[in-house]
């Protein structure tokens, strides 16, 4: 299957980094490299290091960025060990990062990686195939209460006892290997009237196990840290998140690295010594556009926040 993924917010998002010449920009989140294209052809100076976990990515993303040459680099690894790639590349600082952190649409679309509740597919949800945990062991091997901390934290699914409670009765039966069964189990679990309510009835299971299987929120918070610590002062981080969960670490994260002093206000004057280390762009995130939502409907959850790193002191 061709490795097809339409990037969202990308106008927005590459506008957001001030691509300038002679620069070097970090795609953290490479996926089939369209937000990398658009930086690159930004300016014909302008270098970019491109990283994905997803093997599959970074071949197709390598041939989409053949015609910029040596101004890309196609890394494959974790975003979060930016820290490690850098350094392997003898790089100190960057001028600007993006985390794009949805799924791209060739994994949902392609059935086999197991990623969708709309195909019938194994149980797999791998951003990596490189990965030891696949959704299979989260399903089968763990407990009650591993199963409803996963459902309720990273999906926010009121039923998720229920479903847990089901999905542990069907394994006393037979282990659960594809995508649909687990669909079923869902759909039984969940009361008909619920059912009718928003959307699919297994989008926020799969969203939850997706999350624990890539340990997508638990590496957030450290990673966007680390991200900022790497930029030169005017550079900037423009990050996409597609659920609350993620934007409220994001937004916490950023907030945290704007903040100055931090001293009781009944102190007379500064003792912490803290100062500000970012610069909010903008106190609200930017959204698609209605046309946007409208040619992409995957868009529609998507939120871009944006900061500016401060001179050092």
């Amino acid at each position: 299957m061709e490795f097809k993924h339409t990037s969202v917010l990308l106008e927005e998002s590459v506008k957001a980094l001030n691509v300038r010449g002679g620069g070097l920009y970090i795609d953290g989140t490479l996926g089939g490299g369209g937000h990398s294209y658009r930086i690159l052809s930004q300016n014909p100076s302008c270098r970019l290091i491109g990283i994905d976990r997803d093997p599959e990515a970074v071949s197709a993303a390598r041939k989409r960025l053949e015609p910029f040459g040596d101004r890309a680099v196609v890394v494959n690894d974790n975003f979060c060990n930016i820290n490690a790639v850098m350094d392997r590349l003898g790089v100190d600082r960057a001028d600007g990062a993006l985390l794009d952190l949805g799924v791209s649409s060739y994994q949902l679309d392609n059935a086999e990686r197991g990623f969708s509740y709309m195909h019938d597919a194994p149980l797999d949800m791998r951003m990596s195939r490189n990965d030891t945990l696949s959704a299979y062991e989260v399903v089968n091997d763990y407990s009650r209460e591993e199963l409803l901390k996963v459902f309720y934290e990273y999906g926010e699914e009121k039923w998720s006892a229920r479903i847990a409670d089901f999905i542990l009765e069907r394994r006393e039966k037979k282990r659960i290997e594809t995508t649909l069964e687990l669909v079923d189990i869902i759909k039984a679990a969940i009361p008909k009237k619920a059912r009718l309510e928003g959307g699919h009835p297994a989008k926020r299971i799969f969203q939850a196990i997706r999350i624990e299987v890539n340990g997508e929120l638990k590496i957030l918070e450290q990673a966007v840290e680390d991200f900022v610590h790497r930029l030169a002062p005017g550079g900037r981080m423009a990050v996409i998140t597609f659920h609350s969960l993620e934007d409220r670490i994001v937004k916490k994260t950023f907030a945290e690295l704007a903040r100055g002093c931090v001293c009781p206000s009944n102190f007379p004057v500064c003792v912490c010594g803290r100062k500000p280390e970012v610069k909010l762009i903008s106190r609200k995130p930017l959204l698609p556009t209605r046309e946007e939502e409208e040619s992409n409907p995957r868009s529609k959850s998507a939120k871009l926040r944006v900061i500016e790193r401060l001179q050092a002191e």
